[in-house]
């Protein structure tokens, strides 16, 4: 984008060598509602000083928003390895803050190292800043990895945030926290749009919050497994195994809540998801696996396409918002049949794990 783009009242251009002291300010601007902040450009980051060099000499790209002639945000991004894009330096003037334009930033960003053959995206960000921690998690990006100590001037330690832009993921305790906020919206969609998960609605986001707080607990306590879909670098899908905890059933789990956001529905997504539990199953020793789902719903051709056993059927189990009583299949399989060729639904080892 040489000659920039106009959006919103602002514009998107390459960033240029000459930004560096309007960007030196923008960070400031931003770093000033942080106490314990301090910049020594010169000891610490003299890049800012030629950032647009800088990322270029490392194959990647500097934008810079201008609004009413005046650099109001930033972004960059470079490679770190042939699949993995890094998304650096986002800052938006304090001013602009719900405006749209971190949004604008980082679909520029995203656009940039997806065409150019990134199939993981990853960040830092200072461990104060949570303003930002909030809309990268909206965003789709979920923690991994351990703290990050810089030992600058400032104390600074820094989160790193990851997410694949198709694929399935294992999600951690620090992921499976820090994705509260997207799989909270997953399942609102899903239960607005009718899906038998167990609620009713209206769902309020406290209550849709709660839920995945307690799974995110489980997941930490080693009760669940939990998965998460991404498809075009955002999370639509997930899925979690209850791992039966009675010590005559430590071979068993229970696939639950496995969703769809509705605006993502076909296209093989839910099968990933529905292979990875099989393989997550396998990989903590869980043999056989149940389920059940409302009769007729979508999930009950998706369940024996992947070779369930149906058990049994038991009428009026669940009622729906209008108060109509609906059947409810329960379904079973062994983690270890053969998946027929299908291969791993999983990304390869060290990957799959957004740890």
């Amino acid at each position: 984008m040489a000659g920039g783009e106009a959006n919103h009242g602002w514009l998107i251009r390459t960033g240029r060598d000459a930004d560096g002291p309007a960007l030196i300010a923008l960070i400031q601007a931003c770093w000033s509602a942080y106490p314990g902040l301090s910049m020594d450009i010169d000891r610490e980051m003299p890049e800012l000083h030629t950032l647009a060099t800088y990322y270029a000499n490392q194959g990647g790209v500097l934008w810079v928003a201008e609004s009413n002639a005046k650099v109001a945000g930033m972004i960059a991004v470079r490679p770190t390895d042939k699949s993995t894009g890094e998304i650096c330096r986002v800052y938006v003037d304090p001013s602009l803050h719900g405006s749209g334009l971190g949004h604008a930033l980082l679909d520029q960003a995203e656009r940039h190292v997806i065409t150019a053959g990134a199939d993981r995206l990853v960040l830092w960000s200072d461990t104060r800043f949570d303003r930002a921690h909030r809309f990268y998690e909206k965003r789709s990006y979920v923690r991994h990895g351990p703290v990050r100590v810089l030992n600058d001037i400032s104390h600074s330690l820094e989160f790193a945030y990851a997410k694949p832009v198709d694929g399935v993921a294992l999600l951690d305790i620090a992921a499976a926290s820090s994705a509260e906020a997207r799989l909270a919206d997953i399942l609102i969609a899903c239960v607005e749009n009718g899906a038998s998960v167990s609620f009713l609605p209206p769902m309020s986001r406290e209550k849709a919050r709660a839920f995945w707080h307690r799974a995110a607990n489980d997941v930490g306590a080693g009760k669940r497994v939990l998965l998460a879909a991404c498809r075009d670098g955002a999370m639509v899908r997930t899925g979690m195994l209850a791992l039966a905890t009675q010590e005559n059933q430590p071979h068993r789990a229970e696939i639950q809540k496995v969703l769809v956001h509705p605006s993502a529905r076909r296209g093989g997504i839910a099968r990933q998801i529905m292979q990875g539990l099989d393989q997550a199953a396998a990989a903590v020793g869980r043999r056989l696996l149940t389920l059940d789902t409302r009769a007729g719903d979508g999930g009950e051709a998706l369940y024996r396409a992947e070779g369930w056993h149906e058990a049994g059927r038991i009428p009026g189990y669940a009622l729906d918002a209008d108060g109509a009583a609906h059947d409810t299949l329960f379904f079973w399989k062994r983690s270890d049949e053969d998946d027929g060729g299908k291969g791993s639904a999983l990304e390869p080892q060290g990957r799959q794990r957004l740890l």
